[in-house]
């Protein structure tokens, strides 16, 4: 599988965050987007249904693609299924996405840490687990968006997102407290950070936006068995689960350099 391609699969198009780090570390590779947009958004799915999906489509995935690894850039997604990946396809190597708790708690100086995610990532247990393990000296904030990743994909598409509607999803991410304020935003889903812009313009203070999406490529490339492939010739796929896309998405994935 060694010449097969880099596989990203995320529940819509915030994965695109990914890709877009990816391709500047790895020019020489072919790769393949999934969206399971006939699922999104997954935050709206019980857990075991929603595990079930994921394990079965990476069955076929794999089978039909041989992909040389499979990177999974959807905080949602890899807090809950990574280890049942791992031990139904245990000749395949998985990068995961999990909230960048480790890193914010080295990085803050007040102390205040949020982290913006969806409500299923919250939620998990396994984000819990990290706060614990990494971040026990620190006030960690959870904030669970039900809307930023749909508002993402919006502006996505169309270029325009309400910017009122942006503010109050990120409005619980600035804590006060004994004259500190929170200093890092842990953006857990990759969706999130297509809307920087917009949600440094409208919060209340500067506070450092921790994208992950630089660190997961990296590890990836890690893990990459070499190849003698030559650089790919022409667009990478991009497969929706949901059938042919819009113009607007299909546009919009050409300029990943994607072909759908």
């Amino acid at each position: 599988m060694s010449e097969g391609p880099v596989l990203l699969f995320d529940s819509g198009l915030g994965g695109l965050t990914v890709l877009r780090e990816a391709r500047v570390l790895m020019p020489e590779r072919r790769f393949l987007y999934i969206a399971d947009n006939a699922a999104f958004p997954y935050g709206d799915w019980e857990e075991e249904a929603l595990r079930a999906r994921i394990v079965t489509l990476f069955g076929a995935l794999i089978a039909e693609h041989r992909p040389s690894i499979c990177m999974i850039p959807c905080n949602t997604a890899s807090t809950l299924v990574l280890g049942d990946l791992r031990a139904a396809y245990p000749d395949m190597s998985f990068v995961g996405t999990v909230p960048a708790i480790k890193p914010a708690a080295e990085r803050t100086r007040s102390g205040l840490v949020s982290v913006l995610a969806t409500p299923g990532t919250v939620k998990r247990q396994y984000t819990r687990d990290l706060i614990t393990q990494w971040a026990s000296r620190c006030e960690v904030t959870l904030v669970g968006s039900v809307r930023l990743a749909a508002l993402a994909e919006d502006y996505l598409r169309n270029g325009f997102v309400d910017e009122d509607a942006v503010q109050a999803e990120t409005a619980p991410c600035f804590v006060e407290r004994d004259g500190r304020r929170t200093d890092i935003v842990v953006l857990a889903c990759t969706h999130y950070p297509f809307l920087a812009n917009r949600m440094r313009k409208t919060a209340p203070w500067p506070v450092d936006w921790l994208d992950p999406a630089e660190a997961i490529a990296r590890r990836a490339l890690t893990l990459l068995p070499p190849t003698d492939a030559p650089a790919p010739d022409g667009p990478d796929r991009a497969i929706f689960t949901a059938g042919e896309p819009d113009a607007a998405t299909r546009s919009l994935i050409r300029g990943f350099g994607l072909r759908a």
